[in-house]
């Protein structure tokens, strides 16, 4: 799992890996002669079975969780169906993503994984430097309720320092911190748009049309209104601004 932490900023920071070579890696496996050979097949399947399970890691200890369920309710509030289709919306989060964690990505890989390889530091100490810019950034967004929760969970003591926060704990946390906050930001989205179906509709059942759907006549009403307020840069805006 250690090892897994230290690929993240290598992703992140990308414009610091321009001057990298990539490394050639040889997978193939054969029976092992002996029991150290059985050792090193298992960690190669250990190490593939953690990059598969990379990407879904870093959703989850980043600001993605919060912009994808925004993009959601806000899908959903418009009332467009599949516009924009979900791939759009993934990418943009995704986008969004890099943007915002770009200055933990460079300072995990300049004070963890650049020393590290310049073998300046060890394995341990590259592991806490690279996790720290991470571990600062989901504190600083998680409620201290949440992580508490967790904490009495496993009926562990509070944690006087930062650094006495563990991932196991602080992650569950941090995610259902997102969540709250996504559904918060969602409920203040949805409200524009209720009052103008709420609008619509009495309009409509006030000029006797009850077989006219009000969807038909606000979705366009909805679409205009978030167009003419430049809705996509307020929501991106704030989105990012509300990360501390």
């Amino acid at each position: 799992m250690r090892k897994l932490f230290l690929l993240i900023p290598l992703l992140l920071a990308i414009p610091a890996l321009a001057a990298l070579d990539i490394p050639t890696v040889n997978l193939s496996l054969s029976a092992p002669a002996e029991p150290k050979d059985l050792v090193n097949t298992l960690n190669i399947v250990i190490v593939l079975t953690l990059l598969v399970l990379a990407p879904s890691l870093i959703l989850v200890m980043t600001s993605f969780i919060r912009l994808i369920v925004v993009f959601a309710f806000l899908r959903q509030a418009l009332g467009t169906q599949q516009t924009p289709p979900t791939q759009l919306l993934v990418s943009l989060a995704l986008v969004l993503t890099l943007f915002i964690m770009e200055p933990m990505g460079k300072e995990a890989y300049e004070k963890g994984i650049k020393p590290y390889m310049d073998k300046k530091i060890g394995y341990e100490v590259a592991f806490d430097e690279t996790v720290k810019p991470f571990k600062s950034f989901m504190l600083r967004n998680t409620r201290e309720s949440d992580l508490a929760l967790f904490y009495r969970i496993r009926h562990l003591p509070n944690p006087q320092t930062e650094a006495d926060v563990t991932l196991p704990v602080l992650l569950p946390a941090f995610m259902i911190s997102e969540l709250k906050t996504a559904f918060e930001i969602g409920f203040l989205i949805f409200l524009p748009f209720l009052v103008i179906d709420m609008v619509v509709s009495s309009v409509l059942m006030s000029m006797g049309m009850m077989m006219l759907p009000p969807v038909m006549i606000s979705l366009p009403f909805k679409i205009l209104i978030f167009v003419l307020v430049d809705g996509w840069h307020l929501l991106v805006g704030n989105l990012v601004e509300s990360f501390k």
